[in-house]
């Protein structure tokens, strides 16, 4: 086994503070049900002391008067009565289940087919040596669809590809897992972590607005910008920092059984033929979707609504339409690779993809009455009224606001590595709270996004930061924790320099965020979180 960095090394500093404190930290699924608890105890609390707020435009239809927002306690008759008989709806009901099994169903088919990690070592094989960085973040980047598939797959190859090239095979190491982890929300197309994130967001808006579909390409515009931006920070981090920094490579201090893995063989004709289907049936995919939003009927465009809501069957589709473009390209690479024999194949390759999402689901009913519970107490609204009053006073600007989300963000990274479970989290307080100042939910989770990505890859708790220790501890027995951790650190704060400039430089110029998703919108107007909001 590859010797480590003795744990009285591994302890010490800010990073050893961070890991011992984050150590105590209980599973998230365990974390959420004692937040549970502790949301219960402040509702009984808040409602003895009758914790209220005004509603800054709504009225009281009997009285004339502005509505005035009380606090609920959890243990009421009433929501007891919520939590034991809705439980099921609550459960079912919470969006983001439905749109994250639903893309995964076609994901899981394409990573289980093989097409991921073939399309990865396609892109990579046959890279210049001076263009090896920029491509291996690149091909990290697009390869966040493809799960954990990023991190097994793309992050050792990496590392082997680089040394082929004469180069440090750890740099290579580095620039995979800063591409794939540090520029994780970036990529060209939404995929499976936009599902999962608009699911809370929805979620969010519905804790106090009421009725809201969340747009799953709102963010489109924003995450490719991201990939334009991410990729030449990270480029020159490892060209003119990291990789000189290593030296050169010493091939004493590897793996003394270190040969070069399979991965690196040439493509067979077959993975080559599947990459050819596989890319037609993508085609074929976008041609269908094209005919549907402009064809006989245009199916997806609402001829009959306002203009502004005629694509909402679009946007709408988008889930269906990312499952059905992994299924077909899985399908049709498998199917020309020989990983696919028959429908049997296919159907235990989407059995599988579920079987992967179970701590998902477990995770999810946590969440899922959290985030209901929340809603019942009034907590959400008085808190979004109460930051809103407050951050309006403060005169700040949208873009200091929308900075220091991200700052708050990356530092609560740093212990909760989940990003769902942290913005299950942040969502139902930031969203609601943004909105009434006049900022759209779609820019509120790309700001959060910003700072989900950038300390990713300084914390011993993300979940694949002691796979990335190993696969580096193939070549150098002694490269440790705080190697790891030193390695990674300016990437992150490059990361963080980058994505809060591009941020306000969005915001300041009021880009669009995605096809019909802007920065600002016009505050809510009517907000009753068991109806429609008019407003939006």
């Amino acid at each position: 086994m590859a010797e480590t960095a003795a744990p009285a090394e591994q302890s010490r500093g800010f990073l050893g503070v961070i890991e011992r404190a984050g150590n105590r930290l209980p599973d998230p699924v365990f974390l959420f049900f004692y937040l549970i608890l502790a949301l219960v105890a402040i509702s009984v609390l808040a409602s003895l002391i009758g914790l209220d707020a005004v509603h800054p435009a709504e009225v009281d239809p009997e009285t004339g008067a502005p509505r005035v927002i009380a606090a609920q306690s959890l243990l009421s008759a009433e929501n007891i009565r919520k939590l034991w008989v809705e439980m099921p709806a609550t459960f079912t009901h919470f969006h983001p289940l439905g749109y994250v099994l639903v893309v995964m169903l076609g994901a899981g088919v394409a990573e289980r087919a093989g097409l991921f990690g073939t399309a990865m070592r396609a892109g990579l094989r046959n890279a210049p040596k001076k263009l090896l960085t920029p491509l291996v973040v690149f091909v990290g980047m697009m390869g966040n669809h493809a799960a954990d598939a990023g991190y097994v797959v793309l992050i050792p190859l990496s590392g082997i590809i680089f040394h082929a090239a004469g180069r440090h095979p750890i740099a290579g190491i580095a620039a995979g897992f800063a591409g794939v982890s540090g520029g994780f929300s970036a990529n060209l197309i939404p995929g499976q972590l936009d599902a999962l994130l608009f699911g809370i967001t929805e979620a969010s808006v519905e804790t106090v607005f009421g009725d809201y579909t969340a747009n799953i390409a709102g963010n489109w515009y924003f995450i490719a910008g991201m990939t334009f931006i991410f990729l030449p920070v990270i480029w020159f981090v490892n060209d003119r920092i990291i990789e000189p920094r290593l030296g050169t490579w010493d091939p004493q201090y590897a793996d003394e059984k270190l040969a070069t893995p399979q991965e690196d063989r040439p493509l067979t004709e077959g993975e080559s033929k599947g990459l050819r289907w596989a890319g037609l049936a993508v085609l074929a995919v976008c041609a269908a979707w094209a005919i549907f939003v402009f064809g006989p009927g245009t199916p997806l465009i609402d001829q009959e609504a306002a203009p502004e809501g005629r694509l909402l069957p679009f946007y709408q589709s988008l889930v269906a339409f990312f499952f059905i473009m992994f299924l077909a390209a899985g399908w049709a690479y498998g199917k020309a690779a020989g990983k696919i024999a028959n429908h049997r194949d296919l159907v235990k390759m989407l059995t599988g993809s579920m079987e992967d999402m179970a701590y998902y689901l477990v995770l999810a009913f946590a969440i899922a009455h959290f985030v209901a519970m929340f809603a019942w107490s009034n907590l959400g609204l008085i808190l979004a009224v109460g930051g809103a009053d407050f951050l309006g006073s403060s005169g700040l600007p949208a873009w200091a606001l929308l900075a220091a989300i991200i700052l708050v963000s990356s530092f609560i990274n740093l212990f909760v590595g989940s990003a769902s479970a942290k913005w299950a989290l942040l969502g139902p307080v930031l969203v609601p709270m943004l909105m009434l100042l006049g900022i759209t939910p779609e820019m509120a989770t790309a700001a959060y996004r910003v700072g989900d990505s950038a300390t990713n890859i300084i914390t011993p708790l993300m979940t694949f930061f002691p796979l990335i220790l190993i696969f580096a501890q193939r070549w150098d027995r002694n490269f440790g924790l705080g190697s790891l951790a030193a390695t990674m650190l300016p990437f992150s704060i490059g990361l963080m320099i980058a994505g809060v400039a591009m941020t306000i430089g969005w915001v300041v110029f009021d880009l669009p965020l995605g096809p019909g998703a802007d920065v600002f919108m016009e505050p809510p107007t009517a907000v009753d979180p068991t109806g429609p909001a008019e407003s939006l």
